[in-house]
């Protein structure tokens, strides 16, 4: 019996049918609720402020593919975006030296939590919630508690500037789809990264530097993370050391609700693309629809569980 071509295509993304059922339900349901959510100028805001949001989204797939967790995102994202504000402004340093002290200093939060996690054995959950405390500290630190106002254009058009009319950070969230979804699903790294989810010892059994490939893992979310503080820097004209708040939750979610498992071992990035969607049509119609800000915090939160439950009921029906 031949597969159904719908079935081929999702499976050859790696990408659950499920998800994208929620993403066209999500979307025909803001659009009957709130009027002004099918207008162009609302989608092209929906990408914006999904960009961010995705590109933590990214590395949060990849933590979580490995059978690791990432709770400092936001708060890395925070210290990337200080970070290159003050070389840039109150340092006086070039731009692309501003942007890459926000990068280096991303992945050098993210080199301590590999570390600590890899080589020193502390559970991964411990470690983040430390770093999301200390980064936090430092963002405020470094910014001596305010926001660093005045970057330099060239990094304000990243946040801010349109190719065709699309915003930058959207062009940049699919380009690093496009990227990561190849490296997931088409390198060694990313079979390591599957395999050392999947089962830990039998990685190493095969000869996986498990402990290296967990490191090189945090090193890249904290890149990431800094450049989705770059980004949001960017977009707002600002390096404000209180960014990135309880992103890292939502990151977590968008991973979990497009396929990643939370427990390791399987995990998409295309589908982290759908799960980024999902939540940013989620808070732009409950933005639309004048729900408080406190009450979509409770809906993140609700999701976040319902995905996980689901995912679970669907692993014990494969057995």
């Amino acid at each position: 019996m031949q597969t159904p071509l719908t079935s081929r295509v999702f499976s050859g993304l790696n990408v659950r049918l499920e998800s994208v059922l929620v993403l066209l339900g999500l979307a025909l349901a803001m659009a009957i609720f709130a009027p002004d959510f099918l207008s162009l100028s609302n989608f092209l805001n929906i990408l914006l402020a999904t960009a961010v949001i995705g590109v933590l989204a990214i590395a949060a797939t990849f933590v979580l593919c490995a059978a690791g967790l990432d709770l400092s995102l936001g708060s890395v994202l925070a210290v990337a975006g200080v970070v290159s504000g003050v070389l840039c402004v109150n340092l006086g340093l070039p731009w692309f030296l501003g942007l890459l002290g926000g990068l280096l200093a991303g992945g050098l939060l993210g080199a301590v939590n590999g570390l600590l996690i890899a080589r020193a054995g502390i559970p991964a959950f411990i470690v983040t919630l430390g770093m999301l405390s200390v980064a936090r500290g430092l963002a405020l630190i470094i910014s001596d508690g305010k926001p660093v106002y005045g970057l330099p254009p060239v990094i304000t058009f990243l946040g801010q500037g349109r190719f065709l009319g699309v915003p930058m950070p959207v062009w940049i969230f699919l380009a690093l789809v496009v990227v990561f979804h190849l490296i997931l699903s088409r390198t060694r790294f990313g079979r390591y990264t599957l395999v050392i989810g999947d089962n830990e010892m039998a990685a190493r059994v095969t000869g996986i530097d498990v402990p290296a490939h967990k490191i090189r893992l945090y090193v890249l979310s904290g890149t990431l993370a800094g450049l989705a503080g770059l980004l949001f820097a960017a977009r707002v004209n600002a390096a404000d050391p209180t960014a990135g708040v309880s992103y890292e939750l939502s990151a977590i979610t968008a991973a979990v609700i497009g396929g990643t498992n939370l427990f390791g071992g399987r995990g998409t990035v295309i589908g982290t693309l759908i799960g980024a969607l999902i939540m940013g049509i989620l808070q732009n119609g409950l933005n639309l629809m004048a729900v408080p800000s406190f009450y979509q915090q409770v809906a993140i939160g609700t999701i976040l569980v319902l995905a996980v439950w689901l995912d679970r009921v669907r692993d014990r029906r494969r057995v």
